[in-house]
């Protein structure tokens, strides 16, 4: 591409409604881990996930050896991010969460045991976010501020509970490239995107007991689709939302490679990297002074099902 080109691209609004960050930076970010550990054994396994010696190994390199490498990376590199953590994994991996803590990181909410919202009725989603909160609450001292729905499964009444419960933000849905408002008649959420194309599952996941069997891909192959998508925020004022795993990107040469590419991004001195709470807190400061006014979604998107009249329907 010729410097003309390159210019011309750089120049396109490519964004609608670009957020104004912090300090004149050219975009935000937050590299988020999942840290699920082996509660995904024990919830698809849950008559003989125990037996499942091996993919329990591979699980708990999560907490016991890559939380303490990330959080030291971020030690070494000034920054606090967050953490969304099952409270069944607060619980039983207690020395990972003291580390995240230590280091000034967000612990946010990703249910209990990994459960599925869409699964369960209105009074059990209930029950397991609040199960999940006590134990967040004891563990840090605060009530969460965020929450990320396991597998992204958002329930058509994840967003009341979530407003009556009073948190500030949700990082489940994949609607923007920049923060957003989702709104029910119980009152708005402030929406902080990501998507598949952020999630290390399709780059590095391959275990039969998860009946996820993707082709592994090199680190340098696995972390360029994370590069371009922030190369893009970076010119254009999005936000950068990397939805990661210690037990995955947590490995050793792919973390290696990922923390070379975070130093070199926090080198140009015009990136902010906050934890998602700070990132919504800004958003909601920004709105109250005028300064933007987001896109506003009604949540769920539908009241029932959809249906076609056609003269084939029975």
């Amino acid at each position: 591409m010729s410097e003309a080109e390159n210019s011309g691209q750089s120049s396109q609004r490519m964004i609608a409604n670009p957020v104004p960050w912090p300090d004149g930076a050219k975009c935000a970010c937050c590299v988020t881990f999942d840290m699920d550990a082996d509660s995904l054994i024990h919830l698809d396994h849950p008559e003989d996930g125990h037996t499942r010696v091996s993919a329990i190994s591979m699980l708990q390199y999560g907490p016991d050896v890559a939380v303490p490498r990330i959080v030291e990376t971020y030690r070494r590199l000034g920054i606090r991010q967050t953490f969304f953590v099952p409270a069944w994994c607060i619980e039983r991996y207690p020395g990972a969460i003291e580390l995240m803590l230590k280091g000034g990181h967000e612990v946010a909410h990703h249910g209990y045991l990994h459960e599925n919202p869409r699964r369960q009725s209105r009074e059990q989603q209930a029950f397991w976010l609040d199960r999940a909160i006590d134990v967040i609450k004891r563990t840090t001292g605060a009530a969460p501020r965020g929450w990320r729905a396991p597998l992204y499964n958002f329930s058509d009444q994840s967003l009341d509970l979530l407003i009556d419960r009073g948190f500030l933000y949700d990082a489940s849905l994949m609607g923007d490239d920049v923060p957003y408002l989702i709104t029910s008649e119980a009152g708005r959420l402030i929406e902080l995107p990501s998507h598949w194309g952020l999630d290390d599952w399709p780059q590095y996941v391959h275990a039969m007991d998860l009946d996820y069997m993707m082709p592994v891909r090199a680190p340098s192959v696995g972390l360029q689709i994370f590069t371009e998508e922030f190369e893009a925020a970076y010119r254009y004022g999005g936000l950068w939302v990397p939805v990661l795993h210690p037990f995955a990107t947590g490995r050793l040469s792919r973390w290696a490679i990922m923390s070379e590419f975070l130093e070199s991004v926090l080198g140009r001195g015009d990136v902010w990297f906050a934890p998602m709470e700070e990132i919504a807190a800004h958003i909601n400061s920004v709105i109250a002074s005028g300064s933007y006014t987001p896109r506003t979604v009604a949540t769920p998107q539908y009241s029932g099902p959809v249906q076609v009249n056609s003269p084939f329907n029975s």
